[in-house]
C-alpha cells in the first residue's frame, strides 16, 4: 500500500491565481506516489497556462479539456485517465496540510476496503470568515474526530468534498463520479454512506478550504437550498424510512412545509408536529398541525425534526430521548 498510486482529480476554472498555491501544496506531500488528473472546465483566464508550466515541470501532474459542461463532466473527463488504485478529489482554490495523503494513505493501509479516509478542514478567506462557516467546521470537525460523519448525513454534507480518499474498488463500487446529480459532493457523500463505507476517524487538519465570493457553491443554482432539501428527500424515502412505522414531521417553518408537501404530492401519511401556539391546531396544505405533546401517543415513530434554532434543537434532542433515541433510524435532523 505504501507505494499505491493516488489519483487526484481537480476540476478547474477561472481560478489561476489559487491553482499555484493548491499544486505547490501537492507537489510538498510527503507521500510521493500520486497524479493530478486536472480538468479545465471553460477557463476565461490563464488556469490552463497555469496547469501546462506545472505539467511541463512534472510529468506527475496531467491536465485535459472537459469533454462536456460543468463539474460532473469534469470529474468524469479527469477519472476516465486515472491509473491509481486510491481516489481523491482536490478542489483547485484551496491546498493540502503537507501529510494528507500521507496520513489517508496509512488509514486505508490500516483498515483495508470497506473504508473512507477523511481528515479534518480548516476554512480560510482574505476577508475572514464568517460565522456559518465556523459553526459548519466545527460542527464537520466533531463528527470526524469520531468517524460518526453519517449519524448527521441529513443535517449538512458531512464528508468534506475535496478531502476524503477511498479505494478505487469501493468508490466505482459507489457509482464514482457517473451520476449527474447535483450538488454532486452530497450527492457521492449519500452513496459512500449508502454502500457502507464506514469513516475512519482523524484528529488531524489536513485541508485548508478557502471562501470566496466566487465559489460555485456560492452562486451556481444548483447548490441552492432547495436543492439539498430535494436530495436528502430522496434518498431518506430510499434508505431510512420505514413505511410500517408512523412517520412524524416537527417543524412548520419554510423547511417543515418544504418537507410537507413532499411527503403530501407523494401520498406519504405523516403527523406533523409543531411547538408554535400560532400554529398549533391550524392547517397548512390541508395538513392539521399537532402539539408536539401529541408525539406520546404515536408508537414506534420515525421523526424528521425541521428545526433550526439551535436552543429549540436542544430542548428537542433532550425530548427525542425518550421517544424516538437512535439517530439515522429513529430520529433525523434535516437542519
Amino acid at each position: 500500500m505504501q507505494q499505491d498510486l493516488v489519483s487526484i482529480v481537480i476540476p478547474f476554472k477561472d481560478t489561476a491565481r489559487y491553482l499555484p498555491e493548491c499544486l505547490d501544496s501537492i507537489l510538498a506531500q510527503t507521500y510521493p506516489h500520486w497524479e493530478v488528473l486536472a480538468v479545465d472546465d471553460g477557463s476565461t483566464d490563464n488556469s490552463a497556462q497555469v496547469l501546462d508550466s506545472y505539467a511541463k515541470g512534472d510529468s506527475r501532474i496531467r491536465w485535459f479539456p472537459n469533454r462536456g459542461q460543468g463539474v460532473i463532466q469534469a470529474l468524469q473527463t479527469g477519472y476516465a485517465q486515472n491509473r491509481g488504485p486510491l481516489v481523491s478529489r482536490m478542489d483547485s482554490d484551496d491546498f493540502m496540510g503537507p501529510r494528507r495523503l500521507g496520513t489517508m494513505v496509512d488509514s486505508l493501509k490500516e483498515h483495508g476496503p470497506g473504508h473512507l479516509a477523511v481528515g479534518q478542514v480548516r476554512y480560510f478567506a482574505q476577508q475572514g470568515v464568517g460565522p456559518g462557516y465556523r459553526r459548519y467546521e466545527k460542527w464537520l470537525n466533531r463528527l470526524t474526530a469520531s468517524g460518526e460523519n453519517f449519524s448527521e448525513i441529513y443535517k449538512e454534507c458531512v464528508i468534506p468534498s475535496p478531502c476524503w480518499m477511498a479505494h478505487r474498488s469501493d468508490f466505482e463500487a459507489c457509482g464514482g463520479f457517473a451520476n449527474n446529480v447535483y450538488p454532486e459532493d452530497y450527492d457521492l457523500c449519500f452513496r459512500f454512506y449508502k454502500g457502507g463505507l464506514k469513516v475512519i476517524p482523524c484528529q488531524e487538519v489536513l485541508h485548508h478550504w478557502r471562501d470566496h465570493g466566487a465559489r460555485a457553491t456560492r452562486t451556481h443554482i444548483h447548490y441552492a437550498e432547495n436543492s439539498f432539501l430535494d436530495l436528502k428527500l430522496h434518498y431518506f424515502t430510499q434508505l431510512d424510512h420505514k413505511r410500517e412505522r408512523p412517520l412524524v414531521v416537527w417543524g412548520a417553518g419554510s423547511k417543515g412545509k418544504a418537507i410537507a408537501q413532499y411527503f403530501l404530492e407523494r401520498q406519504l401519511a405523516f403527523f406533523w408536529v409543531c411547538d408554535n401556539q400560532k400554529k398549533i391546531g391550524q392547517k397548512i396544505y390541508g395538513k392539521e398541525l399537532l402539539h408536539y405533546g401529541a408525539l406520546e401517543t404515536v408508537e414506534n415513530p420515525q421523526i424528521i425534526v425541521a428545526v433550526a434554532n439551535g436552543s429549540a434543537q436542544k430542548q428537542i434532542r433532550a425530548h427525542l430521548k425518550k421517544l424516538a433515541p437512535a439517530p439515522l433510524s429513529d430520529h433525523f435532523f434535516f437542519c
